[in-house]
């Protein structure tokens, strides 16, 4: 995953200070929400809501606006939204697999977004199950690098189910199957190593390398479909190399 991951979680960094913020924000505050509404206002019991409180925290979404979430998500204060997970699937230029995962409270506006941005910028709508079976679900924990060396990741982790830890640059990511990703999780917490995020992403068994003008027109593809406030997670199979991405970056 290394280009893919890497554009990731440098593209999350750029959206906390530029002007995606309040995007990113809301969409945060939408898992919060979620999750509170799915397993309860509890965060002691309900790990799912725990990490989305810790991913919305990294991001400095103010506590109160978290706060807020819970509450409206458990039932103890008024307007929450009825939200409900819709995966759209597609091909992008090069013929790169596309996963969209959108939260939203209305069907016809996110499939119509997902659509427009997907034509717009050299993709194709497909149908179900065409592209998914080329994801697995798998559980992936971000951690940021400073001090701790890959050894120390990967000793802390082993035991709890992790298959394996790759090297981001800045960061390690850990991957694990999704039913072992809060075992994951705890065991780094226990080792005490902090952690940006712990999700249950879709990974690619497989992946399509791209050059510098592929990877522009996968990356304008994504940034037009995150631009979607019902959107909220693309998946892709490609991967670039730090090269290209030096390159796309300059």
């Amino acid at each position: 995953m290394s280009g893919h991951s890497k554009w990731a979680t440098t593209k999350h960094k750029k959206a906390v200070i530029d002007a995606k913020r309040g995007k990113l924000f809301a969409k945060l505050i939408k898992n919060i929400e979620v999750a509170a509404r799915t397993g309860g206002a509890d965060i002691d019991g309900n790990p799912t809501l725990f990490d989305a409180i810790q991913k919305a925290k990294k991001s400095s979404v103010p506590n109160k606006n978290i706060d807020s979430a819970v509450k409206r998500g458990g039932g103890l204060e008024a307007g929450g939204v009825d939200y409900e997970t819709i995966m759209y699937e597609g091909y992008g230029p090069n013929g790169v697999a596309v996963l969209i995962e959108c939260l939203t409270d209305n069907r016809n506006r996110a499939a119509s977004d997902v659509r427009v941005a997907m034509t717009r910028n050299g993709g194709s709508m497909a149908d179900p199950g065409s592209v998914s079976y080329l994801f697995h679900r798998k559980g992936v924990v971000v951690v940021p690098k400073g001090e701790l060396s890959e050894d120390d990741v990967l000793g802390a982790v082993l035991d709890a189910g992790a298959e394996e830890v790759n090297d981001l640059g800045e960061s390690f990511e850990v991957l694990s199957e999704a039913t072992d990703l809060v075992a994951v999780r705890t065991a780094l917490q226990d080792a005490g190593i902090d952690y940006d995020s712990a999700d249950a992403n879709f990974v690619p068994t497989m992946q399509v390398e791209l050059d510098e003008e592929g990877a522009r027109k996968i990356f304008k593809l994504i940034d037009a479909l995150e631009d979607s406030d019902d959107v909220q997670n693309v998946f892709a199979n490609f991967d670039v190399s730090d090269e290209v991405m030096e390159k796309v970056d300059a």
